[in-house]
């Protein structure tokens, strides 16, 4: 096999993109092999056998002036084992298994399938590999780059230099291969790309699984398979559970600001993992969220511009750590559900824009692959590998961090082409509408995925439009989701308690509208980390009166959010009245509960909402069944009075939940009641324990035999002033 001046050409200038064709060993047409090495600053290199010595040793010579290397031998004529014994220019000495010398390390179907877009577990494929081949451990290498004249792998196993490793191109996937032996765990990596233009830049892997912490931006070699985990009994037990009849108290945090180390500094994951389960335990949630996790160069974007879609941030350790705390959460019984942005991704020239010199991963079309609002770009939702890459993410924080949910960001701006674009700046789908027909394929598909391979998963869509069938099932033409954040309900009730209690009366309708629309959609009730940023002010902050009443509020409305239908999540901080906005930069202020009582007292309030609502069926069982709750009375808006009942769907268990928006207090205030017997004062949130004025119903009320409001019993309550109670029948 001669080399034309074209091929001698193209490989001594980094320009082939079949390198594997002219280096290593070859068998010669008219009988003979040939080696072929490039290696540049390299004085002399023989090949060597390593499997069958009686093999011929066969020194290679350098051609003419260039960095390639070749030796020839007429009277063998069978391809073997060898290493490559280099002497380098400065006289030390390498002996290495030759990278042009293995086969491809993915196969034909991996690659149609990725074409295809539905190669489910791509992420062990593309990226970087430890592997063992033929007994040579090193590490593979593949990426997608279907328009690069040339793709090399540079790291600091090779000095960053493109021409000691240039990866081939699989066929006609798109995909650059290149087995690297030597190279293991903890190498740092990026791709060397030339682009169709001619252009050389270097990108940090899609496929990632562990960066450098920026601002350096290098992939680092890592293992995923290493770490022994012991949550069997935990992954059993979700599989087997319907989490949509199963309490759900959601704990939302940013890892970087929780709490900090004495110097400022924040904790590691596996510094977090018994703080935090301490903590959650304390507090009686049963799942955490974390904000985004995945890599992101820029911290002040809180996770939602993703860099590194495979790997979690290493700002807190590695991805071992991350799944040690994922692991100590579920052995302590807490879910773990994380933020996942398939939305967008930034505009970084390091990383997925214009991957390849061309628009790769986003929409080429400007209408439809850049976000006005943010600044970023936005996936090719419709192209195949690009679909394969996001719904294969989705699936890989399942399945190498054994998360119990994804809360998917962002789904209105994917659902919709016209998205905070205006008239003219957006062209309708091919059925003359304004829906992303490519994007609903891809959160359905997702949703599949992800429900139908791991039993008790939880997607949730950040959805804030009225989009039908958000939660609905794909084969009944539904998006899939588990559930649908319910952005109505956190509006309209913020906005309905920051009026003084004398406005109230009067808009008590939109307090309680959600409970005209709650069946539409399997809802949860956010009071997330968006409601307290950008000068929108901390939730205490936009509570009205002073002294005691803003914390009443307070209380009033967690006690309306825990136990109004559906699951509900709280963002860190809120639960202890934190007065000041969240600050990435900062901590919870956790002092605040020694120097004031009435914070604590919020922060007792919650975690025994938490105890009740885990510990009573009445408040979660029956959240999306036609008969798990009803008004009572919801019209007594001149007293500023509204009841209602939770129940398990078969009934067997009630309980009576008393609001009084008002600030004045009602005694003797007669309520229906739908059975007969003593109801018990389960919670009531002026109590002295919670910093209230300790009014109340001496620990409950019996029941008497005088209809009312539409119920067959009744009893006289005291409602305390902005108060939330909760009785259960006995």
């Amino acid at each position: 096999m001669i080399i034309s001046e074209a091929e001698f050409e193209a490989i001594t200038h980094g320009r082939h993109a079949a390198p594997h064709e002219l280096l290593g060993m070859h068998q010669l047409e008219g009988g003979g092999v040939v080696v072929r090495a490039l290696l540049p600053l390299a004085k002399g290199v023989v090949a060597v056998p390593v499997h069958e010595p009686s093999k011929p040793v066969i020194a290679l010579r350098r051609v003419g002036e260039s960095d390639l290397f070749e030796g020839m031998l007429e009277e063998e004529n069978e391809i073997y084992a060898y290493d490559l014994a280099i002497t380098w220019g400065d006289g030390e000495q390498w002996r290495t298994r030759d990278a042009f010398s293995f086969l491809p390390t993915i196969s034909n179907d991996d690659l149609y399938l990725f074409n295809q877009g539905d190669e489910r577990r791509i992420y062990e494929k593309l990226g970087a590999h430890p592997r063992c081949i033929d007994g040579v451990d090193g590490t593979s290498f593949a990426v997608w780059a279907p328009n690069a004249q040339r793709v090399s792998v540079v790291g600091d196993f090779n000095g960053w230099d493109g021409r000691h490793h240039p990866m081939r191109m699989l066929g006609q996937s798109g995909v650059w291969e290149l087995f690297a032996p030597g190279c293991g765990v903890g190498s740092h990596y990026k791709f060397q790309i030339l682009t169709a233009d001619g252009e050389l830049q270097e990108k940090t892997d899609p496929f990632g699984l562990f960066f450098e912490i920026a601002p350096k931006t290098a992939s680092i070699v890592w293992d995923n398979s290493r770490f022994a985990w012991t949550d069997a009994d935990w992954i059993r037990r979700r599989e087997e559970a319907e989490p949509r009849s199963q309490p759900m108290s959601i704990y939302e945090m940013h890892l970087g600001s929780w709490r900090k180390k004495a110097e400022g500094e924040s904790f590691s994951y596996r510094e977090l993992a018994p703080r935090l389960v301490d903590y959650l335990r304390k507090m009686g949630f049963t799942h955490v969220e974390f904000l985004p996790v995945a890599e992101h160069a820029y911290y002040p974007s809180w996770g939602y511009q993703v860099t590194g879609f495979y790997a979690p941030s290493s700002r807190y350790g590695t991805p071992e750590d991350f799944q040690f705390l994922i692991n100590t959460l579920h052995e302590a019984g807490i879910g773990v559900f994380i933020d996942w942005v398939p939305a967008h991704f930034p505009k970084d020239d390091w990383a997925l824009m214009r991957f390849d010199g061309t628009p790769l991963f986003e929409h080429p079309d400007p209408e439809r692959g850049e976000h006005p609002d943010w600044g970023t770009a936005v996936f090719n939702y419709g192209r195949p590998e690009v679909k394969n890459f996001i719904a294969a993410n989705a699936r890989f924080w399942c399945d190498v961090f054994h998360v119990d949910g994804l809360r998917v960001d962002a789904v209105a701006s994917m659902l919709y082409l016209d998205y905070s674009r205006k008239k003219g700046e957006w062209t309708p789908n091919i059925h003359g509408g304004n829906q992303n027909l490519e994007a609903v394929e891809l959160l359905r598909h997702t949703n599949h995925v992800v429900h139908s391979e791991f039993p008790g998963v939880v997607t949730m869509a950040e959805e804030s439009t009225a989009w039908p069938g958000v939660t609905r099932d794909t084969n009944a033409a539904g998006l899939g989701f588990t559930l649908k954040w319910d952005m109505g309900w956190m509006h309209d009730t913020l906005k309905f308690l920051q009026k003084i209690p004398t406005q109230r009366p009067a808009q008590q309708g939109k307090f309680t509208f959600a409970s005209q629309y709650h069946h539409q959609e399997k809802y949860l009730l956010p009071l997330s980390h968006d409601e307290v940023v950008h000068e929108k002010r901390s939730l205490i902050g936009r509570m009205p009166g002073t002294d005691a009443e803003p914390f009443a509020n307070m209380r009033l409305l967690f006690g309306y959010q825990w136990l109004f239908p559906g699951k509900q999540l709280l963002f860190m901080g809120g639960e202890i009245g934190q007065r000041t906005e969240w600050n990435e930069d900062g901590e919870v202020p956790w002092e605040i509960l020694e120097e004031n009582a009435a914070h604590a007292g919020l922060q007792q309030w919650v975690a025994d909402l938490n105890h009740l609502y885990r510990d009573e069926p009445a408040l979660w069982e029956g959240d999306y069944s036609e008969g798990g709750f009803y008004w009572v009375d919801n019209a007594d808006h001149a007293a500023n009075v509204a009841s209602f009942v939770r129940q398990t769907p078969d009934c067997s268990r009630q309980a009576l939940v008393l609001l009084n928006l008002g600030n004045a207090s009602h005694a003797g205030y007669r309520i229906g009641l739908p059975r007969a017997g003593w109801w018990r004062e389960a919670l009531n949130s002026d109590s002295e324990h919670y910093g209230g004025a300790n009014l109340g119903n001496h620990g409950g009320v019996h029941s008497e035999e005088t209809p009312w409001h539409s119920q067959p019993w009744s009893a006289e309550f005291n409602l305390p002033p902005l108060s939330c109670s909760v009785f259960l029948c006995e």
